[in-house]
């Protein structure tokens, strides 16, 4: 088969370089285009240069609907309002398209879901492969566990993340409250403050903690009777994520339109 081509939109962001080079390392793919958002200083700097390696001959480019018509797929860790104008780009191109941008709203989701109508896309609130398959033991559990084990889900990350809780913690979440049958947003609990009152049976309580440089840790916990079971995951370096997006739009590529999980990806969708 030949090398895969592929986008990588947000190139001058911390995510959007660490795939360039986990793209730069795979035989099997070839990074046609790099793009950025207009006026970004990155714009026609070579993408070699750009995050520390040799030219690659490619400059970073403002024009994502000509980038997409000449490739297969795009990896995108961007913000809310740019991921659904590049899905409304890729659906039209019909290529495959990796999100891994997290903070996005029910309005969001449901532009999303329109644009899987005509292309393959893969979205995950986080592409970490070890993540995917703590979400999957958490919904085994969650499944296993009765009401007497309450769930809390922590989590933190560097103090310049703009979203929370994040797109992780929310993963992990809904994955418990499949577990049990529930509906998330009326189960879950965001924030505590003041006299609340004891906790509420079945209730799916979140912790967000932000400071230093901390990549992203999460700890799901079921609080039991006299015992406590703690399914964690500590993520080192970013490349995990790069790593688990390039995965993922290996899996997509000619695959049939369609909203994909990285569960998916992984054959974890029947745990």
């Amino acid at each position: 088969m030949t090398q895969m081509r592929l986008v990588v939109v947000g190139a001058g962001g911390r995510m959007g370089r660490t795939v360039i080079r986990a793209i730069a390392e795979a035989p099997d793919l070839v990074l046609s285009a790099a793009i950025d958002t207009a006026g970004a200083d990155t714009i026609g700097r070579d993408v070699g240069e750009l995050v520390g390696l040799p030219a690659f001959g490619v400059p970073v480019s403002e024009d994502a609907l000509t980038a997409f018509a000449a490739a297969e797929g795009v990896i995108d860790f961007t913000i809310p309002q740019a991921s659904i104008a590049y899905a409304a780009l890729a659906a039209q191109a019909r290529i495959a398209h990796v999100i891994g941008t997290t903070g996005l709203s029910a309005e969001d989701e449901a532009k999303i879901e329109a644009a899987a109508r005509h292309a393959p896309i893969v979205k995950s609130g986080n592409m970490s492969l070890g993540v995917n398959l703590l979400a999957a033991l958490v919904k085994r559990v969650a499944r296993t566990l009765d009401e007497d084990f309450d769930i809390e889900v922590v989590e933190m990350h560097h103090r310049a993340k703009i979203d929370a809780p994040s797109g992780t913690a929310l993963l992990l979440g809904r994955a418990a409250a499949e577990g049990r049958g529930v509906d998330l947003d009326t189960q879950g609990v965001f924030t505590r403050h003041g006299h609340t009152g004891a906790r509420h049976p079945g209730d799916i309580g979140f912790a967000t903690l932000r400071g230093g440089t901390v990549v992203g840790e999460h700890n799901v916990i079921f609080a039991g009777p006299a015992e406590r079971i703690e399914l964690a995951h500590k993520a080192e370096d970013r490349g995990i994520f790069a790593r688990g997006a390039i995965a993922a739009a290996r899996w997509a590529r000619g695959r049939k339109p369609g909203l994909y999980s990285m569960a998916d990806v992984l054959g974890l969708s029947d745990i």
